[in-house]
């Protein structure tokens, strides 16, 4: 289920308040206490996250909800922590060490035979809270007694990006965006499909252009360049992806080189300019989670 609504929506006092995470989306099937881990686009990502195999006890045979997460120095979840797991299938026992990461738990859709997904939220949550994960690193996601008013000043303190309000009486929909579900933003970021690069000063990858769907999906409506945040290590993930034509519908920067647009870029940024580009945009990193034909132009780009 996605949200299907952004912003604080009309009735926000009277819907459930919940972290909206800086991780990666997942459904956890547990069978005989041991998970399997499927990400938004139907890959299995058991294997990136070993420690999270196992669990707790109380979890033998259930499907839950959530995100799994990584935490930076201050305790705050960090997906650019969480780069350096998210691409590895294999960890090896010191990156395992170094970046531990934790399974947060927001939805329980089916336990021990019983399918929960036409109960209420309110019926849900209260499910899931009874299951008290805190074990093998999941954790349940809190619920927060915050007012609209309150969201900005809560999220600074707990370092989140952003919120979901939940109406405490709609039931789950698998597979669909609904607004029972609004995405409140602290801090604008989205996800953009790479189309292009501008070899940097020193050569290499210098910044990488960047675009969202039209709706028709045919050409990506251009949206800036972005290179704070890029990492000068040569060419990375656009190996092999080199194209003769441009994948944007209208102009782009001199000696931009094309690319197929199929690499989905992480980018915070502070507006959208009056010419339509991202201004003071940062790359956070890639989503190999993310469908690029999901990156659709939407209101909150203009």
């Amino acid at each position: 289920m996605l949200a299907g609504a952004v912003g604080i929506p009309a009735d926000a006092a009277t819907r459930m308040v919940e972290p909206k995470w800086d991780g990666v989306r997942v459904i956890a099937t547990v069978t005989q206490g041991r998970a399997r881990f499927s990400s938004r686009n139907a890959n299995d990502v058991t294997g990136a996250y070993p420690e999270l195999e196992m669990a707790p006890a109380n979890v033998v045979d259930a499907v839950l909800d959530g995100e799994v997460i990584a935490l930076d120095e201050h305790d705050h979840a960090s997906f650019g922590s969480l780069q350096r797991r998210m691409h590895v299938r294999r960890p090896p026992p010191g990156l395992l060490a170094e970046v531990p990461v934790h399974f947060a738990v927001f939805d329980l859709l089916w336990i021990d035979g019983e399918l929960l997904i036409d109960e209420p939220q309110r019926e849900r949550r209260r499910r899931l809270d009874a299951l008290a994960l805190h074990a093998g690193g999941w954790v349940t996601s809190p619920v927060l007694e915050a007012t609209p008013e309150a969201l900005p000043a809560t999220a600074r303190a707990m370092g989140l990006e952003g919120f979901m309000l939940k109406r405490p009486h709609a039931p789950y929909l698998p597979g669909r965006r609904s607004p029972a579900w609004a995405k409140v933003k602290i801090l604008r970021r989205r996800e953009f499909v790479v189309g292009g690069w501008l070899e940097g000063r020193g050569g290499g990858v210098g910044s990488l252009a960047i675009g969202v769907w039209e709706h028709d999906r045919r050409r990506l409506r251009f949206m800036g360049m972005v290179g704070s945040g890029l990492k000068p290590t040569g060419s990375g993930p656009l190996e092999g992806l080199a194209r003769a034509d441009s994948p944007f519908a209208g102009p782009t920067p001199p000696r931009v080189r094309f690319l197929e647009p199929v690499l989905v870029a992480e980018v915070t940024f502070s507006e959208v300019t009056a010419a339509g580009t991202l201004r003071h945009p940062v790359l956070l990193g890639f989503r190999t989670d993310k469908d690029p034909a999901d990156v659709v132009a939407d209101d909150e780009l203009g």
